[in-house]
């Protein structure tokens, strides 16, 4: 598989994050590598903006973000200071 993140051939991840269609895409497009990266960038994000990815809102933020870092054109949230702990919606 060519990853789409990093554009190297590697083994895909072993099955998909999530049970939805993204999932499904990032199983087909993300390798292991590039999907811990995202792991770590996403923990950056829950806890600099106090994210409950229990909470819908938190977990289409998180989504869109995916879409916009592996499956997208790689441009993340940028991280404001000014703003840790809340996020507008």
């Amino acid at each position: 598989m060519d990853c789409r993140r990093c554009k190297e051939a590697k083994e895909p991840l072993g099955r998909a994050p999530f049970r939805n269609p993204i999932g499904e895409r990032i199983l087909a497009k993300i390798c292991p590598d590039c999907w811990a990266d995202w792991l770590q960038h996403q923990t950056l994000l829950i806890n600099h903006f106090g994210l409950d990815p229990r909470d819908s809102k938190a977990k289409a933020f998180l989504y869109e973000q995916i879409e916009n870092v592996l499956l997208g054109d790689g441009d993340a949230e940028q991280v404001d200071t000014s703003k840790q702990g809340t996020i507008e919606w």
